[in-house]
């Protein structure tokens, strides 16, 4: 077949930036045209939204902008916003970051050219699931692949609980998205030719993963690392750990304007205000004591996002990874044996020898989807009474599993192992957190402001189940898409909060004073944190029952009362705040559990062993705010470690599937007096309507009306529950032709923009 020359269309989110000339890069059996590294211009950093100015001390006050930028006419407030209080313990920004993985930097690489960004980290900069991951990150880029056969794989292995539309944008865009990374110098394998090398993982009907050897998120998570510390706008807080979000009411809807930051150096609290925040801090592994996720993700995002009441959704739908290095000396991050191996020839042992997989998935075998694998090899192990398998891939040729997989050949060569020669004892270990903050298809939250995306997220497009390698791909797209609705808000939030903008800054100091625990409370905090995750691993695990399920709920809201009393008791510090997270993630994680009636993807109940279709959607737990609608205050930032209301009513809400309709289950009050109320519908981010507006809408089962307005197909959101009842904000691109031209949307230049 001739060789076929394709151009991928790469956005900038800068519309300044230049047409360069076209570089053939080769991928695969075909050539790509990207943009040329070398011949692109550097955008031109843009003033900050807000102009600062410095003062005498460490603080800074901030007026609005007066001068205009390239991307936007200057915009009239309506109202001076004056002078916003300051001090040590105040900061102010455009744009805030949560994380500083592969989602997290590019986002903060995309809106850096409209004004400053911080990205704060808990850890330093590199610490994070990207940096350990092996794999690669997936793309369709061979003339033999298709777009349409990658949403199929995604959606099989989702057990077709995805949301089309996610799945398609991804699917999509993830090409242009892959080769944007090349552009930016990350160095990826290649074949001998000079084109990308591309392998296959389980669940995938065609080669489309694009890696680094075995060590593809390290390479990935460096390449951003250096393009992020180079841009002048882009400020990093390392060793800074996020405690709670500022959530204010604006027009009847919650906002957030940045969070309270713990320097966990200093042992001092500071308020960052920001106009838009980016939730990008990743999954809740240290939820179990067996993960391949590193120390930091303690679920802070998610727990964080429901406290502030934003919605979360799926979060039963725990993927492990069914071969993580079975390693006895292990006391920390399980090490993770990438999916690749099998991919390219590994197969699955027993230790008498026998090749099982044919017992359970006779087609597929080994590159079954990973819900598959790991539970055929959970019962391998209690069947036999085994504490692991094997997968051995010394059957290829020595420099062949070298040269892909030196990583791993130099761990196993640690203790020992030759992988040339020896199988790898393997065992399954949580992984990924398949659920999270629900966003839409920009990566909106339900909380105006606040935006969600990478494993934080749960943007529909994984469903029941993670495809492999498609982790990293949807960080990098909905980073993408997110960034201009976020200078679309900032814009907003210059023009209309000036007054929760000041309180927000005002309020800097109500969220508690940090502390350094004592050596008693340290051992209780550490002693409480193992039992939660042994509960949530025996519970909560591979193979859950009902039962198990509901004495895991308990145990994790006492924990999480004890958490609450303890930070009030002692201040803010790491030790507290991480286990308060976790035992809320864990409690949402078994609420959305307990839900469902069914097994499907990576959830498996005993009780209900087969999936049942009336039972095929997203399961959904939202924290409301109190009978006088009233949310906390931004003193205490988003409900505060305090105010924290707990799912222990669970006990009283029937766990009979799907509740009649979203319409009566907000009739009936449902979650009033400040409890969460836990409602499964359709998927609200797959609603046509308004793709930025960041309201809940009706499920499927309510079939909105059609409506003819300007020519455009609309849909009636006339059910809706009573907090997302109010009008679409015009600052919300409805559209996807102009998002780095947000400034035609407030001014009602873009054609294809509509209320």
């Amino acid at each position: 077949m001739a060789c076929v020359q394709r151009s991928w269309a790469v956005r900038s989110s800068s519309p300044s930036t230049r047409a360069t000339t076209a570089t053939p890069l080769r991928v695969s059996s075909h050539v790509v045209s990207v943009p040329s590294a070398r011949r692109a211009l550097p955008p031109t950093p843009k003033p900050a939204l807000f102009r600062v100015a410095p003062s005498s001390s460490k603080g800074s006050w901030l007026t609005a902008r007066s001068t205009p930028t390239e991307s936007a006419a200057p915009i009239s407030t309506g109202a001076p916003l004056g002078t916003y209080p300051s001090g040590p313990n105040v900061q102010h920004v455009d744009f805030m970051v949560i994380g500083s993985g592969i989602a997290g930097l590019s986002y903060a690489l995309k809106v850096a050219d409209y004004g400053t960004v911080a990205v704060v980290t808990k850890d330093t900069a590199s610490e994070g699931c990207t940096v350990y991951a092996q794999g690669g990150v997936c793309a369709v880029l061979d003339q033999t692949d298709s777009v349409q056969d990658h949403v199929k794989d995604t959606m099989v292995a989702g057990a077709f609980l995805n949301d089309p539309k996610a799945v398609e944008v991804v699917c999509k865009e993830g090409p242009a998205r892959v080769l944007e990374l090349v552009q930016m110098g990350a160095s990826f394998t290649l074949n001998q030719d000079g084109s990308l090398h591309l392998t296959k993982e389980g669940g995938h009907s065609s080669r489309r993963i694009v890696h680094a050897a075995d060590m593809t998120g390290k390479e990935i998570e460096r390449a951003l690392l250096a393009a992020a510390h180079a841009h002048p706008n882009i400020h990093f807080q390392e060793h800074h750990l996020v405690v709670d979000l500022v959530v204010d009411k604006h027009a009847g809807m919650p906002h957030c304007f940045g969070a309270d930051v713990l320097d966990q150096r200093s042992l001092t609290m500071t308020r960052i205000v920001a106009l838009s925040t980016m939730l990008a801090c990743g999954g809740a592994g240290q939820v179990f004591p067996n993960t391949t996720n590193p120390h930091v993700a303690t679920g802070d995002g998610i727990a964080m996002a429901y406290r502030a009441q934003a919605d979360v959704s799926n979060m039963e739908f725990v993927q492990f990874h069914p071969t993580a290095l079975y390693d006895t000396t292990n006391t920390g991050r399980t090490f993770l044996i990438t999916e690749a191996v099998r991919g390219e020839g590994g197969v699955l042992l027993n230790l008498a020898g026998e090749r099982f997989m044919a017992k359970y998935d006779p087609e597929r075998m080994e590159l079954a989807p990973r819900d598959v694998v790991a539970r055929s090899i959970h019962t391998e192990l209690i069947l036999r009474g085994e504490p692991h398998v094997l997968l051995d891939i010394s059957h290829k040729p020595r420099e062949e599993v070298l040269h892909h997989f030196p990583n791993i050949a130099l761990k196993c060569a640690e203790l020992g192992l030759d992988i040339t020669r020896d199988p790898i004892p393997v065992t399954p270990a949580q992984h990924y957190t398949c659920g999270g903050v629900v966003t839409g298809l920009l990566g909106e939250t339900s909380v105006q402001g606040l935006y969600a995306c990478g494993e934080v997220a749960c943007s529909g497009l994984h469903g029941a189940n993670r495809l492999a390698s498609n982790s990293l791909l949807e960080g990098l797209v909905f980073a993408d898409r997110a960034a201009g609705p976020s200078v679309a808000h900032a814009e907003h939030a210059i023009r209309s909060c000036a007054e929760q903008l000041r309180a927000a800054a005002a309020g800097a100091g109500s969220a508690g004073a940090a502390c350094q625990l004592g050596a008693a409370p340290a051992a209780w905090a550490a002693a409480a944190r193992k039992e939660l995750r042994d509960s949530m691993w025996r519970n909560c695990g591979i193979v859950r029952h009902r039962q198990g399920l509901k004495a895991a709920h308990a145990h994790a809201v006492e924990v999480g009362g004890q958490a609450k009393a303890a930070l009030a008791k002692h201040g803010v510090c790491t030790p507290l705040v991480e286990l308060l997270n976790l035992a809320t993630v864990a409690e949402i994680t078994v609420a959305c559990a307990l839900q469902r009636r069914e097994s499907r993807g990576g959830h498996f109940c005993v009780d209900y062993p087969h999936p049942v279709d009336s039972e095929c959607r997203p399961s959904l737990v939202t924290l409301r705010p109190a009978a006088s609608g009233r949310i906390p205050g931004v003193g205490a930032g988003a409900g505060g470690l305090g105010n924290l209301a707990t799912l222990s009513s669970m006990a009283s809400v029937p766990h009979s599937g799907v509740l009649a309709s979203y319409a009566s289950s907000t009739a009936a009050g449902l979650g009033s007096g400040g409890q969460p109320q836990q409602v499964l519908n359709g998927y609200p981010r797959s609603f046509e309507a308004m793709p930025g507006n960041n309201a809940t809408p009706a499920p499927p089962s309510i079939k909105g009306k059609a409506k003819k307005k300007g020519g455009t197909q609309q849909r009636d959101l006339s059910v809706r529950s009573s907090l997302d009842k109010a009008e679409h904000q015009p600052w919300q691109p409805s559209c996807t032709a102009c998002l780095g031209l947000s400034g035609q949307h407030l001014r009602g230049g873009c054609k294809s923009w509509r209320v």
